[in-house]
Formats: C-alpha cells, sequence, structure tokens
C-alpha cells in the first residue's frame, strides 16, 4: 500500500512524483546536483477531469512530508491525504471562483516554516478558478517562495491558469485513465461486479469518481439513462424545447438535492459558533455573517447545477460520438455498447456531417453555459440543433 495507489493509469506520472520527491529528500539532506534535479518549488498539474489531478496533489503532498517517501501507512500520510497535516493546506473551492482574500491567508501561511513536516504544502486543487486579483496575490509568493515552501497547482489543462503563473511552475500532465485500469480498480478496491464495472468505466470515459458512483448508485444511472433518451424523443420543434426544459429541471432538482443537507449544516454550525438561539443574546453582525453565507450558497448551487449539465452534455456528446463510429465504420469500441441498435438505427438516418455539427452543437452548448449564457436559452439551442427536422 502507498499514497500512490489511488492514481489509476498515471504510471508515468507517479514516476516523475516519486523522484521529485526523492530529490526532496536529498535536498533536505544537503545533498546538490543531479540528486535534487527532479525537484522544484512549485508544480501545475494538469489533466481532463476524473483524471485524479487532486489525488495527484495530495499524494505528492504525503510522500514530501513522509519518511518513507509514501507508504500510506504512517499518520504523517493518512493526515495529509484528509487534509488534517498542520503543514499541509488544502485550497479547493465549491463556489465559482477562488477569492483574493483566501489567496492572500494562504501567501500568509506559505511564508513560515513548517512545524511538524519536513515542507510546507500549499495545494490549491482548483486553481483553474483563480480570480485575476487571486492570481496576481500568489504571484509573488511563487516568484520568491520561502526555502522549505512547496506549492502545487491544480487544473484541467494548462490554459486555464493565467502565463505568468504556470510558467514559474513545473508541468505534469496527467492522462485519461485507460478503461480496463478504471474497472480493475472498481473489482478491486470496491467490490464491483466485473460486468457492471466494465459498464460504469466505460460509461464514465475514464473518469474515476463518475465511475464510482455510476457502479455504486442506481438513481445515478437512471438519470443517465434519462440524458441519453433525449435524442430519441426530439421529433418537432416542442419537443427540444420540452426537453430542454426536463435537463434544466433534473439539474436543479440533482443540485438541490446534494445542497440541501450541507447548507444545513453549515447554518446550523455558523449559528452557533454566533451564539444564534442562546438565551439573552443578541449577536452583532449575526445577519450579515447569515447573509453572506446564504450567498455563498447560492453561488455553490449554481456551480453544482452547472456541474450536472456539463455532465448530461458529455454523455450526449459520447453518445452521437458512439452514431459517428458507427457511420464511419471505425470499428472503435461503442462507450454506450448496450444501446448499440438504438445506436444503428440513429446512423441509418442521419449522415456523418449532420453527426459532425450535433457533436458541434453540444461542445457549443458547453462553452455557453460556462460563459454564463442562461442554461435554458443555451441547451433549447442545443436541442433544436439535435432535431432531425
Amino acid at each position: 500500500m502507498s499514497v500512490w495507489d489511488d492514481l489509476v493509469g498515471q504510471e508515468p506520472a507517479v514516476e516523475v512524483l516519486q523522484r521529485a520527491v526523492a530529490g526532496a529528500s536529498a535536498r533536505l539532506r544537503g545533498e546538490g546536483g543531479k540528486a535534487t534535479a527532479g525537484m522544484t518549488h512549485a508544480w501545475l498539474i494538469t489533466g481532463p477531469p476524473g483524471s485524479g489531478r487532486s489525488n495527484a496533489g495530495r499524494a505528492f503532498a504525503a510522500a514530501l512530508q513522509c519518511l518513507d517517501g509514501g507508504c500510506g501507512e504512517c499518520a504523517v500520510c493518512r493526515t495529509a491525504l484528509n487534509g488534517a497535516h498542520p503543514d499541509v493546506t488544502l485550497i479547493r473551492t465549491e463556489m465559482l471562483s477562488i477569492r483574493v482574500s483566501e489567496i492572500r491567508e494562504l501567501v500568509r501561511r506559505a511564508a513560515m516554516s513548517p512545524t511538524q513536516g519536513r515542507w510546507q504544502v500549499m495545494l490549491i486543487e482548483d486553481a483553474d478558478r483563480l480570480t485575476d486579483q487571486a492570481a496576481d496575490a500568489l504571484l509573488k509568493s511563487i516568484e520568491e517562495p520561502a526555502p522549505r515552501t512547496v506549492w502545487v497547482l491544480c487544473a484541467p489543462t494548462v490554459e486555464d491558469v493565467v502565463p505568468t503563473i504556470r510558467s514559474r511552475c513545473r508541468l505534469l500532465v496527467l492522462r485519461t485513465p485507460p478503461v480496463a485500469a478504471v474497472a480493475e480498480m472498481l473489482t478491486r478496491k470496491s467490490g464491483v461486479e466485473p460486468e457492471l464495472a466494465s459498464f460504469a468505466a466505460r460509461a464514465a470515459q475514464g473518469h474515476i469518481g463518475r465511475a464510482k458512483a455510476l457502479a455504486r448508485d442506481e438513481v445515478v444511472r437512471s438519470r443517465r439513462n434519462k440524458v441519453l433518451e433525449v435524442p430519441f424523443e426530439l421529433h418537432d420543434i416542442g419537443a427540444c424545447l420540452n426537453a430542454a426544459q426536463r435537463l434544466v429541471d433534473a439539474a436543479k432538482e440533482e443540485s438541490k438535492a446534494s445542497a440541501a443537507k450541507v447548507d444545513e449544516q453549515e447554518r446550523t454550525e455558523l449559528e452557533q459558533a454566533l451564539g444564534v438561539g442562546t438565551k439573552g443574546a443578541k449577536p452583532r453582525e449575526a445577519g450579515a455573517a447569515l447573509k453572506e453565507l446564504e450567498d455563498g450558497q447560492k453561488a455553490r448551487a449554481k456551480r453544482w447545477e452547472r456541474d450536472v449539465l456539463d455532465r448530461s452534455l458529455v454523455d450526449l456528446m459520447a453518445l452521437y460520438r458512439d452514431v459517428l463510429v458507427v457511420q464511419t465504420g471505425a470499428g472503435a469500441e461503442l462507450i454506450n455498447a448496450e444501446l448499440s441498435q438504438d445506436i444503428q438505427q440513429l446512423a441509418g438516418r442521419t449522415s456523418p456531417e449532420q453527426t459532425v455539427r450535433r457533436i458541434d452543437a453540444l461542445s457549443g452548448c458547453r462553452e455557453a453555459i460556462e460563459g454564463n449564457v442562461a442554461p435554458l436559452l443555451a441547451l433549447e439551442a442545443m436541442t433544436i440543433a439535435l432535431f432531425e427536422g
């Protein structure tokens, strides 16, 4: 067992990080030259969604602190992986962006020496969500880091990080995990039946978190099936508009269900901290603090809704990719093999050129929603573009 076990199908990246850990240990021993060549003070880990960027960052942080280079069993490894180590600071956001106030606090901590560990590791799991002001606040600390501080930034692509920051980081690119590797992991670690594990890995297109959800939850599989029914229901413009509305409603319902429990717990904890409800207590600023919490929860719900819609659009793109595979006779394995008969029928009544245009429409819809276009408008335009009429 080691901290690297959860990095499915990322053997080349793991080798790079392990060499860097060895170089970091050599630097602490006072060695130089080639012994420390693999280590640097700032890293940018990129890779497609579900490839394990955050897992890689956490594993690297744990291995840097561990005397055995990431055994995965000691208290140092366990606390670093779960975010409880005093010298491993994890920043992630469920909002639309990371604010400058959060980064300023991170920069302040980065200037300190480690209290218990060997390094002060600052891990930003959503570096693509830094605001311009937050990126400016981060830049100087990365340019002139403290002697024993290591920055680890994670983002989908290198272009998602501002040039001034990415140019000062060592780039590590993760690949999409192979379907067979994800299926094997589901069977080995989660006890999923091989057939279901193969389906989940294939349907998730290498996204490990999505594969786990599909393998474990019948509700998740049912929601995905309803999304994949959309192309076969678009018989007229009215059906297109109705399909768009259903996709939006389903996304709102799913994000609301996910947020309800978290929102309630956060509000309860804040009220307890402020003394709200305590007999005779009239905490100052309670109203402002609760209003700020509510605003943050609304922003998070908006992001979760976007994420659900984006996942639905990715599933639809995979369906049309399968249609194109059939139309062109490419011979590649179908992602949605269980729908092969429906895919054959759809492929038979359209042309490859039409399929490519529909894939472009789906891609354009994803970009529009990410660019703050009203989701319903973007989806209505997309479903009309998918309409065969």
